[in-house]
């Protein structure tokens, strides 16, 4: 039913496609996404409109419709998902890579994206081919495999292997093969690389703190291509990238101060452009100005206290890239009048301020603006709403939804400022749509209280697309799988309700899950691991082994995944055994890590105290996760594992509901609870 729904009425307006497979997964794509991805036509296409948006249409394609395509029509797909550079997700590629390896397409491997490579069963690739693969894949994105960490090392194993001999010192040739998948060294082999190690290192997204130590100590070598730091100039600087603001405060003591002024500006220039993140941007200037500390002006600043000796701030202050190295925080408050503030607002947080800063600045808004800060300054104050508290957005006037995109579009951590910020939007008549709902990204959802969840009107939470509601409290993911299960209950077929209810499944209680179990839609593993964990411990083997179907394979992928560690010790070895299961979670090559570095290999160094800084969460959907959970998992007996966890009520069990029926949404908790208000009650007691 699925396979030819809507197919009569567009075969014959995707004429342009390259084959009728291609043709009917474009069709359902299309007809899937349409109430709820922007830009959908829900009706088809004709073949103008499948010749431009092709793309798009593919980008949000999804694995049931394409499990039911030929070989030959499969084998299209993958490599016109290659040729258009069509950028998916995890939850896609995982289950494309299985329906490749049971069409035995997998050999042809160079003509498919190289983030599907990522996901392939490595046991089946040649070692005739390997070299050939892992050069490939090496140009993929691992981040994608934050929740698979047991392919990740399979993957740099196999990378390893391929070298065919010991690889205690990485020659040039050996990097290039490698490419990304030097992001996952540990410190002493980036050390001893060939100098070359710098252009792979280009390509990771973050360092870790062991890894930032050899960066830094290759650079000071002088053996890069760069030559030593006293010989570094602009271009070279701004070549390195991003990686440019892992520098040590040491190493830029002998940078020659030109270049180092000049680099600073560069930095604040693209910082301003939206080119460079503000993690990145203040993890620069935070080293660079601590390269500056013991300098004759800073010491002459400590001496004066608070005076102001570097002169008055003025517009003209202002709009010069190297404020910062000349106004630190204190100097900020002692120069900076009130009227260049009210005036100057924009240039003025156009710069990275520290928090520091950015708390001195608030406090002079609030001497400006006594009863609140006018809407058209708020627009201005993204980078500060994190540190305004409700009483103090209480005062604001909130009238457009256009504010509220602005204020909460920010990358900063905005927990209970979110709900505040929009419920003075609601006070004047606002309402929550799915442009807004889109613009504030998923994450703003796990903040909206339960009242400001419940008014989304259906028509406008379908419009919301697929929201990545992996950073929400277990409890907040609870509301909005009630909201969207309201919304998406009376869907015409089982696969398209599965489609639509996909990202929200994080908050499915036991039922539902058991439901889906028996409903052949073959979850991908990485919705698998985003599910909550004390639903999943009471699934049985069976019910795993059918809600997977096709994808249970890709257990093996993820079974150092402490949601998969958790289910694993529910059960029978001997059960986990007869689905090809491996009981041992260990990751060797990760547990001599020290316990406060993350797995991936790549996790951020941690900054805390920086505003914005919330991480960054992975594309794939679901929260990756910390290694002192794996090294716990390994060290504590399976016996006494569940002692970590509260026990969750195993909820109503039986079979399959034959209908879509609500479910009720969470109770709030009482004001003297212990959590905060308006945070949703736990299911789960300990």
């Amino acid at each position: 039913m699925i396979r030819t729904l809507r197919q009569s009425t567009l075969g014959s307006r995707l004429g342009a496609l390259a084959s009728p497979g291609l043709a009917l997964l474009l069709s359902l794509t299309a007809h899937c996404s349409g109430p709820q991805t922007k830009g959908f036509p829900k009706g088809g296409l004709n073949a103008s409109e499948a010749n431009r948006g092709n793309t798009s249409l593919l980008q949000n394609f999804w694995c049931l419709p394409a499990s039911q395509m030929p070989r030959e029509e499969l084998s299209a797909l993958l490599r016109s998902l290659a040729s258009q550079r069509v950028p998916l997700k995890a939850w896609q590629l995982s289950c494309l890579a299985n329906l490749a390896a049971q069409q035995g397409l997998q050999d042809d491997f160079e003509f498919y994206p190289p983030n599907l490579l990522l996901f392939y069963n490595l046991s089946q690739v040649s070692e005739a081919n390997c070299r050939a693969f892992i050069h490939h894949a090496a140009q993929g994105d691992t981040e994608l495999l934050a929740n698979l960490p047991n392919q990740r090392v399979a993957l740099q194993h196999t990378a390893l292997a391929c070298l065919g001999r010991p690889h205690l010192q990485l020659s040039a040739s050996d990097l290039r093969l490698l490419g990304v998948l030097v992001c996952d060294l540990e410190a002493p082999q980036i050390v001893t690389s060939d100098p070359h190690v710098l252009k792979n290192l280009l390509q990771c997204p973050r360092l870790t703190v062991t890894q930032t130590t050899a960066f830094n100590t290759l650079l000071a070598s002088g053996k890069t291509q760069i030559g030593p730091p006293g010989s570094w100039n602009l271009e070279e600087l701004k070549a390195l990238g991003p990686l440019a603001t892992y520098i040590s405060p040491h190493l830029w003591e002998k940078v020659q101060e030109a270049v180092g002024l000049d680099f600073f500006r560069s930095v604040v220039a693209a910082y301003r452009a939206g080119q460079l993140s503000r993690h990145d941007t203040m993890r620069f200037i935070t080293n660079f100005l601590e390269s500056k500390a013991n300098s004759v002006s800073s010491r002459l600043k400590r001496r004066t206290g608070s005076a102001c000796v570097r002169g008055n701030i003025t517009a003209a202050t202002l709009h010069d890239d190297l404020f910062l190295v000349h106004y630190d925080c204190t100097q900020l408050e002692s120069c900076l009048g009130t009227r260049v503030l009210r005036a100057n607002l924009d240039p003025l947080l156009q710069h990275p301020l520290p928090a520091e800063c950015q708390r001195v600045v608030k406090a002079k808004l609030a001497q400006i603006y006594p009863h609140g800060i006018p809407e058209d300054q708020l627009r201005l104050i993204t980078s500060l709403v994190y540190l305004y508290s409700l009483a103090e957005i209480g005062q604001w006037n909130i009238t457009s939804g256009d504010t509220v995109m602005v204020l909460l579009a920010s990358d900063a951590a905005l927990e209970n400022q979110t709900e505040a910020v929009l419920q003075k939007y609601l006070d004047h008549n606002g309402k929550v749509t799915g442009a807004l709902l889109v613009a504030i990204g998923g994450s703003r959802l796990c903040w909206m209280s339960l009242k400001q969840i419940q008014i989304i009107q259906p028509s406008e939470f379908r419009l919301a697309g697929a929201p990545d509601i992996s950073p929400c409290p277990q409890s907040r993911k609870d509301v909005l799988f009630a909201k969207a299960r309201e919304v998406f209950r009376n869907t015409s077929t089982v696969g398209e309700y599965y489609y639509l209810i996909r990202p929200y499944l994080g908050g499915a209680p036991l039922e539902e899950l058991q439901y889906l179990a028996q409903a052949n839609i073959s979850m991908d593993i990485d919705t698998f691991t985003s599910l909550n964990p004390f639903m999943l411990k009471n699934m049985s083997v069976d019910n795993v082994r059918n809600l997977l179907g096709q994808n249970v394979g890709d257990l093996q992928k993820a079974r150092s995944h402490p949601n998969v560690i958790l289910w694993m010790h529910s059960h029978n070895m001997s059960d986990l055994s007869e689905m090809g299961l491996d009981t041992s979670p260990t990751l060797p090559y990760v547990t001599n890590r020290p316990p406060n570095t993350a797995y991936p290999p790549s996790a951020l160094i941690h900054t805390s105290n920086l505003p914005g800084n919330d991480g960054v969460a992975p594309a794939s959907g679901s929260p990756s996760f910390h290694l002192g959970y794996l090294s716990l998992a390994v060290a504590v007996p399976s016996s006494l594992l569940w002692l970590l966890l509260c026990e969750a009520p195993s909820g109503p069990i039986g079979t399959a509901h034959k209908a879509l029926r609500p479910w009720t949404l969470p109770m709030v908790l009482t004001q003297d609870s212990q959590t905060p208000e308006h945070q949703i009650q736990e299911q789960r007691s300990c």
